[in-house]
């Protein structure tokens, strides 16, 4: 049995498709059709099967999924060790987007000076995407906002807390900078990422409880674009503030006063409970936990 049928097993899962698992692998439709057909072969039975226009488990793809996983999450253990204590092998952390592109590029040099030998992959996903990831086994860990959710199987770490702020342009006219007023209906555009975001979820609630009406949504998957565009002066967005503390204080972005009760999210780091951390695993931690420290967080 060759492990990199079980990692495409997992690319799968994760993506939907085999040509969004090929994407996801950097190879061909064709290899992860391969793959999967010989591992077919080999235990004499069907993993997948369509459903509209995802593939899903079989239900012998569902019996045999957690030895699938425990088989590749004894594999990444044992890459991750070069010996005891030893900061050497692979690596693969899950990160949400405006922590992994605000926070995290300056830990990551003092990271790779002091683990010069350990093979870290990054992704970048969503909080619910990682949360999955880190229980299924395709994460080893993860650093995100608490989107809730979490089974005992998860051991959960708070590092900090991020406090949203409601940010638009320093032209943005005076009649449309109330955001407290009840049952108004504001031609200005709300301007954030995917709809799963802890912190569009945040602010679209509190607009339905006071009934404020938007213009429009517009969907950018990019907290930098984000930024631009609202210092461009196409509309408003809620984003943490320690994302947009620059902007605030340059003066290319300003701060809407809104009146909601719950504007943050708590940043946890979480990996499976019945695995050891390693040591390149407690060591990005903790760089991690020390860059959110000094931003106040």
């Amino acid at each position: 049995m060759d492990i990199r049928s079980l990692s495409v097993v997992q690319a799968i899962l994760a993506e939907g498709s085999y040509q969004k698992a090929a994407q996801r692998l950097n190879c061909s439709q064709s290899t992860v059709t391969f793959q999967v057909r010989r591992l077919e072969n080999e235990l004499s039975l069907r993993l997948f099967e369509r459903v509209g226009r995802r593939m899903v488990l079989s239900r012998a793809g569902k019996n045999l999924l957690p030895h699938l996983e425990s088989v590749l999450s004894g594999m990444r253990h044992i890459l991750q060790y070069g010996g005891e204590g030893s900061l050497s092998g692979q690596v693969r952390i899950a990160v949400a987007e405006s922590l992994l592109s605000c926070l995290a590029p300056s830990m990551l040099a003092e990271f790779a000076q002091k683990a010069p030998r350990v093979r870290l992959e990054l992704h970048c996903r969503n909080c619910h995407d990682i949360r999955n990831g880190v229980l299924s086994g395709e994460y080893d860990m993860g650093v995100y906002y608490n989107v809730g959710g979490h089974t005992k199987s998860l051991s959960l770490e708070k590092l900090g807390r991020a406090e949203g702020a409601l940010v638009a342009p320093p032209s943005l006219a005076p009649g449309l900078r109330d955001f407290d007023t009840p049952h108004q209906e504001k031609d200005v555009a709300f301007i954030i990422n995917e709809p799963r975001s802890v912190f569009r979820e945040r602010m679209e609630a509190y607009l339905r409880a006071r009934d404020i009406l938007l213009s429009s949504t517009v969907e950018i998957w990019n907290i930098e674009a984000i930024k631009r565009c609202v210092a461009a002066g196409m509309g408003v967005s809620f984003l943490p503030r320690f994302a947009v503390r620059r902007e605030l204080a340059e003066g290319t972005l300003a701060e809407l006063a809104v009146n909601m009760p719950e504007r943050g999210a708590d940043i946890i780091c979480v990996h499976h409970g019945s695995r050891d951390m390693g040591p390149a695993l407690r060591l990005f931690r903790e760089l991690f936990a020390e860059r959110i420290a000094s931003e106040g967080l």
